[in-house]
């Protein structure tokens, strides 16, 4: 069904760049880098598909049920999206907030061509019916070594940015759910904020290069559906499965970065052994264990990591690592379906905290924190967590990106606000120049 053909290349950035470049020629088109991260559980530094050959648009109701037959029936590697609100088919639930960017619900096609980037290899992954275009579409995107990346285009006027939340109807809103955890109804939740920009253009490809270029993080995403586009710095893994071997790395935890190397150090170690974000790390890790328990075998979910501080261009973030084995014969739509929403995003208990974070958020998620990635044909899948993403719907000219944070009982609203507002600041940078 395809064809593969490998090539080295010496200059893997510019090659990247090239690589980019050469596919804005496509309606359809996912990126997945590494930022040559180390990932001991990664499948490839960096892969590229465009070009649908077929695919599927829908809305939550019977979306995973509809996926699954489409990655049956199309037994090839398919590349999308799953949107937050996907939780309405997998519980009683639903979505009525303010929504501007009015993307699908869940989005997946199977491209014609794969580009896969490991080390200085690129190998080229392409349906039979274009493998003739493999060694064409090399010279192409090799001939654009040294091309500019970024966009002369001048905007017409500044981009003005604005909240769906003021600070004291922030405020308010974290109160109300800390009466919530005070009477015992959640123990935690992500509470979101959208900030967003009406009658707005962008250049996508330049707003996403600059965007990567300030964090460098591990599951960043570039992803294009006609007129809508997403711009992802995630830090995050959702899920990924490879074999008979599931690995979920929820983040919970932030504190920033200092350029005085001491300061950096203990600002790190600080992070490392805070109480208040080490309970919101491992109430989430407990929800993840049993969110993979539903599709694992049984006694095989391990935590693997428990509360490790990595550290990123603009941040430190605590990381855990949580693993399982899963039968041979377990559908892979449904391994997915039984964890979905990424509980980092969502709070404990989960039904209960995605109740109240719908009735005090002011805006939809959508995509953000949902998730992106791809299958395999051998039902195989790696998704990231749609954070520190911006969003454009360029037909209605609406920008978006939304920030959050983990509410506990030990939550200072003005803390928790400051926190979000250090999550806002890459994107705002680079929305605002």
């Amino acid at each position: 069904m395809r064809r593969k053909v490998s090539f080295t290349v010496l200059d893997i950035p510019k090659f990247k760049e090239a690589l980019l470049l050469w596919a804005q020629q496509f309606q359809d088109i996912v990126w997945l880098d590494s930022n040559e991260h180390p990932d001991s559980y990664g499948s490839f530094d960096a892969v590229l598909a465009v070009d649908a050959l077929t695919s599927i648009t829908t809305d939550s109701h019977n979306a995973f049920d509809d996926l699954a037959v489409y990655q049956k029936e199309t037994k090839d590697w398919i590349f999308g999206y799953l949107s937050y609100d996907l939780k309405n088919d997998v519980e009683l639930l639903s979505s009525k907030n303010p929504d501007g960017l009015y993307f699908p619900e869940l989005y997946f096609f199977q491209p014609k061509k794969i580009i896969q980037l490991r080390g200085n290899q690129v190998s080229f992954n392409y349906l039979y019916l274009v493998a003739d275009e493999i060694k064409i579409d090399f010279d192409s995107i090799a001939s654009m070594h040294g091309a500019s990346l970024y966009s002369n285009t001048v905007l017409k006027k500044p981009i003005r940015i604005k909240l769906r939340i003021f600070k004291d109807d922030y405020f308010e809103r974290v109160r109300k759910m800390l009466g919530h955890i005070h009477r015992g109804n959640i123990y935690e939740a992500n509470f979101c904020q959208e900030f967003y920009a009406m009658d707005t253009h962008i250049d996508p490809l330049t707003t996403y290069q600059k965007l990567n270029a300030l964090s460098h993080p591990p599951f960043a995403a570039y992803l294009r559906m006609n007129d809508n586009y997403l711009m992802c710095a995630s830090p995050e893994r959702y899920l990924k499965k490879s074999g008979n071997k599931l690995v979920s790395q929820p983040i919970k935890g932030t504190a920033k970065r200092s350029s005085d190397k001491k300061e950096d150090e203990r600002l790190k170690a600080d992070l490392a052994n805070d109480q208040k974000e080490r309970a919101e790390n491992i109430m989430i890790v407990d929800l993840v264990r049993n969110d993979l328990s539903k599709s694992a075998e049984k006694g095989s979910v391990e935590v693997k990591e428990l509360c490790k501080v990595y550290s990123y261009q603009q941040v430190h973030q605590m990381v855990s690592t949580v693993t399982a084995k899963v039968s041979s014969n377990k559908n892979p739509i449904e391994m997915i379906k039984e964890s979905f929403p990424m509980g980092s995003m969502t709070g404990a208990p989960k039904v209960s905290a995605m109740k109240i974070i719908e009735d005090l958020e002011g805006s939809k998620r959508g995509l953000y924190s949902g998730a992106v990635g791809y299958f395999t044909p051998e039902n195989d899948f790696d998704f990231n967590v749609v954070i520190r993403s911006i969003l454009y719907n360029a037909s209605r000219a609406y920008v978006s990106f939304s920030v959050g944070s983990a509410i506990t009982s030990m939550a200072s609203p003005e803390k928790e606000y400051e926190e979000c507002l250090l999550k806002a600041k890459a994107m705002r940078d680079v929305l605002e120049n």
